[in-house]
Parts: structure tokens; sequence; C-alpha cells
């Protein structure tokens, strides 16, 4: 089996070939391909190769599947006797990335 480990906005991702990942809003448009350089770990069977923090030979291509928000989140901050509570509601936005080669 084979995949790769990504990093892409400050998080990291275990990725492998027509896979469906869900990132960080990426400025890209519906079908547009998108290239992840940042690769840390590459997995190939029995061989294992690892970054120094990175390995500059390997990139990760998908191709931007969707671009929508992920459902809401209600956030209730509340003290209690004070007669004082706050509702919040967050929806954070999201790209969706199929993973279609790893190359290197």
């Amino acid at each position: 089996m084979k995949y790769a480990i990504i990093k892409n906005g400050g998080k990291q991702y275990r990725v492998s070939e027509n896979e469906v990942i869900e990132l960080d809003k990426l400025n890209a448009a519906l079908g547009e391909a998108v290239t992840f350089d940042q690769v840390l770990m590459l997995v190939n069977g029995d061989e294992i190769k690892l970054g120094k923090p990175l390995l500059s030979s390997i990139q990760v291509k998908g191709e931007v599947v969707k671009q929508a928000r992920q459902d809401k989140i209600n956030v209730i901050k509340f003290r209690r006797r004070k007669h004082h509570m706050k509702k919040i509601g967050h929806r954070q936005y999201y790209t969706a990335v199929k993973i279609t080669a790893i190359e290197g």
C-alpha cells in the first residue's frame, strides 16, 4: 500500500491515491489541479522514506472536487448566577480534494 504524509495549513494528513480528503479552504476552482510539495513521509510497501523535514523530490497531485462548508457548531458561553449567556454558531469552509497521484 502506497501512502504519503503531507503538510497543509499547519496540519498533517495521511493520503493515498484515489482518496478524497477535506482540507482547510484552498483558493482553487472546482476541477482545478493542485500540487502538494510539502511531503513529510512516503511509504511504498516495505520501503519508507522520511524527510528531514521534507522530501524535496516527491509531489502529491490532486483535483478539487468540492468547495463547501461543514456542519454548524454551536458554542455557548455561560456564567452561572450572572444572567449571562452567549450563543455563537460557526461553519468552517473546506475544500474536498481527490488525490490523483503520488509522484517521485
